[in-house]
């Protein structure tokens, strides 16, 4: 009898250590969860912005439309720079691009061999160029080659490596003074109409955000319409620099999409996911599991969150709103004008097609 109580001690104590482990590992999971669950608790929202009403119909002349806007028109339009640092989006690049052709003077796009999270990176742009040669006389194009992350060093420490590095290759590519220069990630695209406005109107604020609809999956589920860290510049030589967080308080409204992991391919998602910048949402997922990309098809045909994790709102009202699936819609009026022309070709970011491709 005396010989059983270690042993089973032992047992006990092996049993306790495998329920703590498995409590740790959902653990970080939950508090996230009840971190965001309590942010209306313990965070504070940040300022509202001060919205710009933006006027737009066909046939109105752009002297019309300034006015609208309290603007002066200009005699001549400015120069335009579009500025991006490139992860894998080739399909909404295409479809930006084309919506933006005629509007702007130099495509600014950075490719780098790494992500933000220190993964090596192919060069997608580079291995796709041919889809884009319509724009190569306005191209400029620049590799970035960067090095694994360091044990104490976070993605944010690559990612503001890598717009230090935008500021050079936007002075390398003829920036000059009073220039327009748009800063956003590829899949955050202004309406052709809204950088014509900007093109030929003199008294908008700079720097000034543009406020988009914010989509997932594709233009099947509208979340709202509250995406404002794309941003519009007037160059000043040595002042501008380039990046995605707030830099003012004027937005001007309804300027264009942001259409987040709309990706052809179930893989282009997953790496889109293991690339991302905010590393925990992944750790809290289960998208690192083996059956990730069924995961993740079934949550692109629900509209459901890949991380599995609650909205990052600032009140209880928008936070219950937001849980469970996005909204599905049936409109598919007011997109980009190239992925109407080429609904076929581009079929899975339309209402109605929400399966995805597994060999890209």
């Amino acid at each position: 009898m005396l010989s059983r109580k270690p042993r089973g001690r032992k047992i006990l104590a092996a049993a306790l250590v495998l329920v703590l482990i498995l409590c740790l590992h959902a653990g970080y999971s939950n508090f996230l969860s009840l971190s965001y669950f309590l942010r209306p608790v313990w965070d504070t929202p940040p300022k509202p912005f001060d919205f710009i009403t933006h006027y737009f119909a066909h046939n109105l002349s752009r002297s019309d439309l300034c006015e609208l806007h309290n603007w002066e028109v200009r005699e001549t339009p400015r120069r335009v720079f579009d500025a991006i640092i490139f992860s894998n989006e080739l399909d909404l690049l295409e479809i930006r691009w084309r919506e933006l052709y005629p509007f702007v003077t130099k495509f600014v796009l950075l490719e780098a061999n790494g992500t933000f999270t220190g993964l090596a990176k192919p060069l997608f742009f580079a291995k796709n160029s041919y889809r884009f040669l319509f724009a190569a006389s306005k191209l400029f194009y620049r590799e970035i080659w960067t090095r694994p992350l360091l044990e104490n060093e976070s993605p944010f420490t690559t990612e503001v490596f890598q717009r230090q590095q935008m500021d050079r290759a936007l002075v390398a590519a003829g920036i000059e003074e009073g220039d327009i220069v748009i800063m956003s990630d590829a899949d955050e695209i202004p309406s052709w109409h809204t950088l014509e406005l900007l093109r030929w109107c003199d008294g908008f604020p700079s720097p000034m955000h543009l406020q988009m609809r914010n989509y997932l999956y594709s233009f099947e589920f509208l979340v709202d319409e509250k995406a404002w860290r794309p941003c519009v510049h007037l160059y000043q030589p040595g002042a501008t620099k380039y990046g995605h967080f707030r830099r003012s308080d004027f937005i001007l409204a309804d300027a264009g999409w942001h259409c987040s992991f709309c990706f052809r391919h179930v893989s282009e998602i997953l790496f889109k996911i293991r690339a991302y910048s905010h590393a925990d949402r992944l750790k809290a997922s289960r998208l690192g599991s083996v059956d990730a990309e069924i995961r993740i098809q079934d949550a692109v045909c629900k509209g459901r969150d890949l991380f599995g994790l609650l909205p990052e709102e600032y009140t209880f009202k928008e936070l219950v709103a937001k849980m469970g699936n996005a909204a599905r819609s049936h409109a598919a009026v007011h997109l980009p004008l190239w992925l109407l022309r080429n609904a076929h070709k581009f079929k899975f970011l339309l209402p109605g097609h929400c399966l995805r491709e597994y060999d890209p």
